[in-house]
């Protein structure tokens, strides 16, 4: 049966260009188009659609306004659509907390990729619908103004000092990475290992993720540069749709921007980062596969492990999309499996000294 889906934008022209690219999938309906909240709403209590598209700039309320009501009142899978701005990047990022599936950048009818991925993400976020309904139900949607405090759950006082930690850790994460990350990181102490994240995130999108970060983890959290030295206590997030991060190890370990084409479909590429960290063949390394769709990761995450490097994926169950880590589960590249609760523990620890 075709997902039902419900095209929200203040434009006719984009309604019509985002109707016309997911009724291009057989197995996607687009049954209505609301241009505003108001009539979004009644569209929505008269068709009951399985999935909807929302702009986030549209008159009389925006659609985080409108977001935030409904994933109170009737909570279902949502893909925003966002402009490529510093503005609407901010604004994308606190749609995801709110709840929110993914968030995309405006299409571009030339752009074939970002027209695949609006269908590919539409026809997730229908799977993920007992999930995100079920969330909903206990999550207390947050604000765009508004940054909670670091976390008081920090490990720096949890893990014995008997414990060996990495030198490096490495993350990989798509959708659901967002929220993933901020309850990863937040449990980090200041002075964490050097820690290195790709996160698949369109352009301009991972320097507001990263200033966001920043805001509420003790470590310090910025955006990779090309050359950039790892230090302890900062935690390093690929930037969206530039290149690939890739690691290198000249006496220290240092952050290399690689161009090229997509790999494993994406730019950043986790397989990039995590095939350019095996080759260290350290076992004072840690790395951890989060939420997210496809198998991006999981072939690096093999390469990583037959290298001596410790391994762990987020288990389903916590997962938004059970994709990328199931991927390497099937690999046999997983060493443990941890709910979402448990992840930094386990990568923040590699061994205890004898």
């Amino acid at each position: 049966m075709a997902i039902r889906t419900l095209v929200i934008d203040d434009s006719i022209s984009m309604q019509r260009m985002i109707s016309s690219v997911l009724e291009s999938d057989p197995d996607i309906e687009v049954i209505g188009t609301a241009n505003d909240a108001f009539h979004a709403r009644d569209q929505i209590k008269a068709l009951n659609p399985d999935v909807i598209t929302l702009d986030i700039e549209m008159p009389r309320m925006n659609g985080l306004e409108f977001l935030e009501r409904l994933m109170k009142l009737r909570p279902m899978p949502v893909v925003m659509i966002s402009s490529h701005t510093t503005q609407g990047a901010d604004a994308a990022l606190s749609a995801l907390r709110m709840g929110a599936f993914s968030c995309l950048p405006k299409p571009n009818m030339g752009d074939e990729n970002a027209l695949n991925e609006m269908c590919e993400m539409v026809k997730a976020a229908a799977i993920a619908a007992p999930a995100i309904k079920q969330k909903a139900g206990t999550q207390v949607a947050a604000t765009t103004n508004s940054a909670p405090a670091v976390s008081g759950q920090s490990l720096a006082n949890i893990i014995p000092r008997d414990v060996n930690s990495p030198e490096l850790i490495a993350i990989g994460s798509s959708t659901g990475g967002v929220e993933a990350l901020e309850t990863v990181l937040q449990r980090f102490p200041k002075d964490c290992p050097p820690t290195v994240i790709t996160q698949h995130m369109p352009a301009n999108f991972t320097t507001s993720f990263a200033n966001r970060l920043d805001t509420i983890c003790a470590p310090t959290i910025l955006e990779a540069e090309d050359n950039m030295a790892l230090e302890r206590g900062h935690v390093y997030i690929a930037p969206g749709a530039v290149g690939h991060l890739a690691i290198k190890r000249l006496g220290e370990f240092r952050c290399y921007i690689r161009e090229g084409d997509p790999c494993s479909g994406h730019k950043p590429s986790v397989d990039i980062l995590f095939n350019s960290i095996a080759k260290f063949g350290n076992s004072r390394i840690s790395a951890a596969l989060l939420t997210g769709m496809g198998s991006d990761g999981a072939k690096g995450m093999l390469a990583l492990k037959d290298s001596g490097v410790k391994t762990v994926a987020q288990d389903k169950a916590t997962c938004v999309v059970y994709g990328m880590p199931a991927a390497a589960v099937k690999l046999d590249a997983v060493q443990e499996v941890a709910p979402l609760g448990d992840i930094a523990e386990a990568i923040l620890i590699v061994k205890r000294r004898k």
